[in-house]
């Protein structure tokens, strides 16, 4: 399944969407093409371009406020798929909450990492003040790139351009 690239008015990447649907909001004059494939889309009697990146005519808010909802994939790929503690690359990564829940801590982005299960079973249900235990980095909500990235199996050069921050060894795993 063919993949376009959606962009805010303002050349912000949104989201990730099918051929089809990218196609329906060009020709509604929702969106307009930025970058299109060689190829052209093919009806029996007409020719369109083959959209690859879209722009929306329209700036759609974006609430950051309301952020997407916590899960395994995305918290991990979030932190490197390494352990926030101690940094080793395990498969048996967890999710642990800095302050813990038993003490009031909330499944927000800014208190959830990845943690291996060795990290994540020594510190238990303590807060890190009572561990010797320090986060490599400061958590925070994951960038819209980052589910771009998780959403398209491969990201095309084209689409480079538009992407800031993409880290390109991790787009290519």
């Amino acid at each position: 399944m063919e993949r376009v690239l959606v962009l805010n008015a303002s050349y912000e990447p949104l989201n990730v969407c099918t051929l089809r649907r990218a196609h329906v909001l060009v020709w509604k004059g929702k969106a307009e093409i930025l970058e299109s494939h060689d190829a052209p889309l093919r009806s029996a009697s007409t020719a369109f371009a083959r959209p690859h990146v879209i722009r929306l005519v329209s700036y759609v808010r974006v609430p950051r406020g309301v952020s997407r909802r916590i899960s395994r994939r995305v918290l991990f790929a979030r932190d490197g798929w390494q352990c926030a503690y101690c940094g080793t690359g395990s498969n048996r990564l967890t999710l642990d909450h800095i302050v813990p829940r038993s003490r009031g801590g909330k499944s927000v982005w800014e208190n959830v990492v990845a943690s291996c299960a060795p990290c994540n079973h020594r510190k238990g249900d303590r807060l890190l003040e009572e561990t010797s235990m320090t986060l490599r980095t400061t958590p925070r909500p994951p960038t819209p790139v980052l589910f771009i990235r998780l959403t398209a199996e491969h990201i095309p050069d084209v689409w480079r351009t538009y992407l800031p921050g993409l880290d390109l060894a991790a787009a290519a795993a």
